[in-house]
C-alpha cells in the first residue's frame, strides 16, 4: 500500500459484479496501492450477498454487508430473510445489512412489496445489531417515515448515494445515520448535491464509489473502481475546505464508529493537523463545561482523538510537533483550556518564535481569574494572536450556555481580558458558535464595544 498516500474507506461497491470478472484481483490490488485500505462490498439479493461473504473471506482488508436491493424485493420472505440471517451468523465479515429501501423511479418490484422487505430487514439488523444501508431513490418521505416506524435509529446507518436536499439531510442526521457520496458530486452540474455536502458537518459523512456504476468525472462513462473514491474525497475537500488528508482521516473514523472497519489514528492526541494548521491539546482540563462541547460525547475532532490519558511535558509537546516549519502556524487548542498550563504555553511559545513559527492560543478568557493575576503581560512577544471564546452577550446567558466554574464573575473577566488583551498580543478576536440560544448579532455588538475583531464559527470548527 503507498502509504503516503491519505488512507480511504471504499464504503459502498460492488466488486462481485460481472464486470470485475476478467480482472477482480487486480482491480482490488489497484485500490490497495493506491491507497485504499479497506472495501465493503454491498450485497444486493441473496446470490450477491453470499458471493460478498465468499470475496471477503478471501481478502482481510474487504468486508461485507448483506441485503436485499428494492429491486429484488420479492426475495425478502420469510424464507430469504433466514437465509440472510444465516450468513450473517456464519462469518465475522459481515458488518451491515444492505442495500435495502425503496426505489419509486425504476419502480421493478411493486411499491407494496419493496415497502414490506425494507421494514423486514431493518427488523433484521435490529435483530443481529447491525447497521443497515440505504437506498432511496425518488421515495424520501417514505424511507423516512419507515426509518421512523421500524425503529432503525437503534442500529444506525447510512444512506448511501444520498440524493435528498438539505432539509431530508437533516432528518437523516437527527434519526443518527451518516449520508454517503460518490463520484457523482464531481459531476459540473451536479450543483445541488455539492451544496447538501457544504451543508452538513463532516463528522457525518462517507465516500463510496457505488463501483462498478457512477465513475467520477475523470472516468465518466467508464466502469468505476474503488481506486477511485480518492475523486469523491478530493471534491469533498474542496467544498470543505480541508485536505485530503483531513477528509481521510475523518472518513475513516465514521466508517470505523459505524461499521467497525479501518483504524482509528491514536497518534496525534498531543499535536493534531487540520488544513495547514497544527493545534495543540495540552490538557483536557477546562474553566467552562459550555453545552455544546463535544468532549462530553467522545473526545474527537475533525478525525482526531484528544482524549489524553496524562497532560504532556515540554519534551512531550517538542516530540509531538516535529518540524513546524511545515505548517503555517501553531495553535494552542484542544479539549481543555491551554492557560491553566501558563508556564508550558510560555516555554512552547518561546521554542516556536525561535524558529519563526506564528503562534496562536484559542481561549475561554478566564485565565486571569485561575491565576490570580493578569497573565496577558506574560505573553507579550510570545503569543501572534489570540481567539477568545465570548459565546453570549450577557453573563447569565454566558452562564447558561458555557457553565463557568467561577459562576456569573467568568463572564466579566472574558470581557476584561479581550479588553487588555490588544496592549499585549497583536491580533484580538472574539469568537462565538453558530447554535440554537447564541445571538450572534449580540456578541458581534459586544466585541465592537471592546474594541476587537469578532468572527462566528460553527460549533464543530476548529480554530
Amino acid at each position: 500500500m503507498n502509504r503516503h498516500l491519505p488512507q480511504l474507506i471504499d464504503t459502498h461497491a460492488h466488486l462481485d459484479h460481472a464486470q470485475f470478472d476478467t480482472d477482480r484481483e487486480t482491480v482490488i490490488a489497484r485500490a490497495h496501492e493506491t491507497g485504499i485500505s479497506h472495501i465493503l462490498s454491498v450485497g444486493c439479493d441473496l446470490a450477491s450477498s453470499q458471493a460478498n461473504i465468499d470475496l471477503a473471506e478471501r481478502y482481510p482488508n474487504i468486508f461485507a454487508s448483506v441485503g436485499i436491493h428494492p429491486h429484488d424485493a420479492r426475495e425478502a420472505d420469510e424464507s430469504g430473510i433466514a437465509e440472510l440471517k444465516t450468513m450473517i451468523s456464519n462469518s465475522q465479515k459481515v458488518v451491515a445489512v444492505g442495500e435495502i429501501g425503496l426505489d419509486f423511479y425504476r419502480d421493478r418490484s411493486p411499491r407494496d412489496v419493496q415497502r414490506l422487505a425494507f421494514r423486514r430487514q431493518i427488523a433484521l439488523a435490529r435483530e443481529v445489531h447491525l447497521p443497515i444501508i440505504v437506498h432511496d431513490r425518488d421515495a424520501h418521505e417514505e424511507v423516512l417515515r419507515i426509518l421512523r416506524e421500524e425503529s432503525a435509529d437503534e442500529v444506525g446507518g447510512v444512506l448511501h448515494c444520498f440524493s435528498g436536499d438539505a432539509a431530508m439531510a437533516r432528518a437523516c442526521l437527527e434519526l443518527g445515520f451518516l449520508l454517503s457520496f460518490p463520484g457523482t458530486i464531481t459531476y459540473p452540474k451536479n450543483n445541488a448535491a455539492r451544496e447538501v455536502v457544504r451543508s452538513i458537518p463532516i463528522d457525518h459523512l462517507l465516500v463510496e464509489t457505488d463501483c462498478p456504476y457512477l465513475a467520477p468525472q475523470t472516468f465518466r462513462g467508464r466502469r468505476n473502481e474503488p481506486a477511485y473514491v480518492r475523486h469523491t474525497a478530493e471534491m469533498i475537500a474542496d467544498i470543505k475546505g480541508l485536505t485530503v488528508d483531513d477528509v481521510a482521516r475523518i472518513t475513516t473514523l465514521n466508517a470505523f464508529r459505524l461499521f467497525g472497519i479501518g483504524d482509528i489514528d491514536q497518534t496525534t492526541r498531543i499535536a493534531y493537523r487540520i488544513r495547514n494548521s497544527l493545534y495543540l491539546n495540552i490538557t483536557n482540563r477546562c474553566t467552562n463545561a459550555c453545552t455544546f462541547c463535544a468532549k462530553f460525547k467522545d473526545f474527537t475532532v475533525k478525525g482526531h482523538q484528544l482524549k489524553l490519558d496524562h497532560e504532556p511535558s515540554f519534551s512531550e509537546v517538542i516530540q509531538a510537533i516535529g518540524t513546524p516549519s511545515a505548517v503555517t502556524e501553531v495553535v494552542f487548542c484542544g479539549y481543555g483550556e491551554p492557560l491553566l498550563r501558563l508556564d508550558l504555553v510560555k516555554q512552547v511559545a518561546a521554542w516556536l518564535q525561535e524558529r519563526g513559527v506564528k503562534v496562536r492560543i484559542n481561549t475561554d478568557g478566564q485565565a486571569n481569574l485561575a491565576h490570580g493575576r493578569n497573565v496577558l503581560p506574560e505573553l507579550a512577544g510570545l503569543i501572534d494572536a489570540v481567539s477568545v471564546s465570548l459565546n453570549a452577550p450577557d453573563a447569565q446567558t454566558y452562564q447558561q450556555i458555557c457553565r463557568s466554574t467561577f459562576g456569573i464573575e467568568g463572564y466579566q473577566a472574558l470581557k476584561d481580558f479581550l479588553r487588555e488583551a490588544p496592549r499585549h498580543i497583536p491580533s484580538v478576536t472574539a469568537t462565538a458558535v453558530t447554535l440554537p440560544g447564541i445571538d450572534i448579532a449580540a456578541c458581534r455588538k459586544v466585541a465592537a464595544e471592546l474594541g476587537v475583531e469578532f468572527r462566528e464559527r460553527e460549533y464543530n470548527e476548529v480554530g
